[in-house]
């Protein structure tokens, strides 16, 4: 009998945010891949789960496919988790879950949270219609196009940036798309969890006083003419 599976998400800031689910399922599962075994034992160690933890991550999900994919057909089962938040979402474990469905086992998600979700809840911004990209390009030209295609965008538009990047993503969208309303969240869950809501040039202002620390989501007002409300 095959193994399944389990893609689970784990906690962003605060080790009090994860499902008793998840919780019983890392319990029972025969293995844990996850992408930096250093942070996940951190986890872990916190609610007693004693299981073997395989490191997953971008340069070596080539080689930990095929160990998950014995694991599995030896009829074990696998979570995968990632360091923070819900894997394969800015994470590995999209080709994994590919991998393995295409190798006919059994894929299981166990939900919680994701850094996107608080931040676009917490924003102010509208929440109906949203759209994900993820982290911009690092090359300035690159961005500024990514930057452009999204100039007519109607919907929300969330963003995932380092701290040493911040600025940088911030003059862009203020060069290409213009002043509008952004909500800048820091360190979501954790003790120094901040939220800006703001114009783009005002976040500017504030982060080229105060140099940005933490990881960031960055969420930005649809381009005017998007409908702030839910139609009928």
């Amino acid at each position: 009998m095959s193994g399944t599976l389990f893609i689970i998400a784990t906690p962003i800031g605060n080790l009090k945010d994860i499902t008793l689910r998840a919780l019983e399922v890392l319990g029972q599962v025969d293995l844990i891949a996850c992408e930096d075994t250093r942070r996940t034992r951190i986890l872990t160690q916190h609610y007693k789960i004693a299981k073997p933890l395989l490191s997953y991550y971008e340069y070596n999900k080539l080689k930990r496919t095929d160990t998950i994919l014995e694991a599995l057909g030896q009829g074990k089962n696998v979570a995968l988790v990632s360091d923070a938040g819900t894997p394969s979402i800015s994470d590995p474990g999209c080709s994994l879950v590919q991998k393995v469905l295409e190798a006919g086992y059994l894929v299981e998600c166990i939900p919680g949270v994701t850094a996107l979700i608080a931040a676009l809840v917490l924003s102010g911004l509208p929440t109906h219609r949203f759209t994900f990209e993820g982290f911009l390009p690092i090359k300035d030209g690159a961005r500024r196009r990514a930057l452009e295609r999204l100039a007519g965008e109607e919907r929300t538009i969330l963003f995932y940036e380092s701290c040493h990047r911040l600025l940088k993503m911030l003059h862009a969208v203020h060069e290409v798309l213009g002043n509008r309303r952004v909500a800048v969240a820091r360190e979501i869950t954790k003790k120094f969890q901040e939220i800006r809501r703001e114009t783009v040039s005002e976040a500017i202002d504030h982060f080229t006083a105060t140099p940005p620390q933490g990881e960031f989501v960055v969420v930005l007002e649809p381009t005017k003419g998007g409908s702030h409300e839910r139609e009928p």
